[in-house]
């Protein structure tokens, strides 16, 4: 049965298009249908086949697949989460944790356009931004929520549900889903979890505070993070899967909780999480 596959290439990763040709080629032999839609670059040379937005391609895509690194998938997350469309991730760049394949085994794209793989949801996160009583910012996080000083510490408490669960002064405090528990809150100490399970991690940075260790709280609550000692010489940002900075004032309540939208990833069976883990992580057994 022929299916609608949409290729998301990474400009900066595959900047000639060949990686993408090679894999539309492949998949219209099978005989599906690619469309190709570029993401993650400003400006390009015109590739030798027609492109589309992506906002156009999706609501009829079986299946997406991207061409490029992590960073890849977390910009586009935000679009494909409001349609049940499963992603495949193809890594051309350096980690690529949440991509399925590498250039080697992208043959397998032909078992993915064909619908043999399993599906799997990812959590994701909604954040908001409250100030003076308005909500001035929205967003949704596949990997994670950070908040954190510029050049100097900030002090921030954290809640869950309204109670307080860790007050500090560090470089900050990431709020993730297991999908981002192998990102920034690995590096800062946190747990690795299971991609596929649920759970809200919250992960100090280089806290001033013995005690200051990661919770992973149930998925069902909303944390809470208020910055204090905010002035213009003490900045305090917000980092939403690395997709630029908003500036937090004191009094602000940063609200995160479990989102409605989940972001459906094709597993191929290639290797397990663990595996994964090892391999990326560069512990060899």
């Amino acid at each position: 049965m022929s299916r609608l596959v949409v290729l998301c290439p990474n400009v900066q990763r595959d900047a000639d298009f060949s990686v993408t040709a090679a894999v539309k080629a492949m998949l219209e032999e099978e005989g599906h249908e690619a469309a190709v839609c570029p993401v993650c670059g400003e400006r390009w040379d015109p590739p030798p086949f027609e492109t589309m937005a992506l906002e156009d391609a999706l609501p009829r895509a079986d299946l997406l697949v991207t061409l490029g690194g992590d960073g890849t998938i977390l910009r586009i997350a935000p679009q494909l989460m409001r349609h049940s469309v499963p992603l495949v991730g193809v890594n051309l760049g350096h980690t690529g944790f949440l991509t399925e394949l590498d250039r080697d085994n992208v043959g397998l794209l032909r078992q993915a356009a064909a619908g043999e793989f399993e599906p799997v949801p990812r959590m994701m996160l909604d954040v908001a931004v409250w100030r003076d009583g308005q909500k001035v910012f929205t967003d949704t996080a596949l990997n994670d929520a950070v908040i954190s000083g510029i050049v100097q510490n900030v002090r921030l408490t954290a809640l869950g549900d309204g109670k307080r669960i860790l007050a500090f002064s560090g470089d900050g405090i990431i709020v993730s889903t297991p999908t981002g528990s192998t990102a920034y809150s690995m590096a800062a100490g946190g747990p690795l979890v299971e991609p596929d399970a649920e759970g809200i991690i919250l992960t100090p940075i280089c806290a001033h505070m013995l005690a200051a260790r990661s919770f992973v709280l149930k998925p069902e609550r909303t944390v809470s993070v208020v910055p204090e000692g905010v002035s213009e010489g003490r900045r305090c940002v917000l980092s939403v899967d690395g997709r630029g900075l908003t500036d937090l004032y004191d009094g602000d309540e940063v609200a995160v909780t479990k989102s409605r939208y989940r972001l459906l990833v094709a597993h191929l069976g290639t290797k397990s999480f663990y595996e994964t883990a090892f391999e990326k992580l560069g512990e060899k057994a």
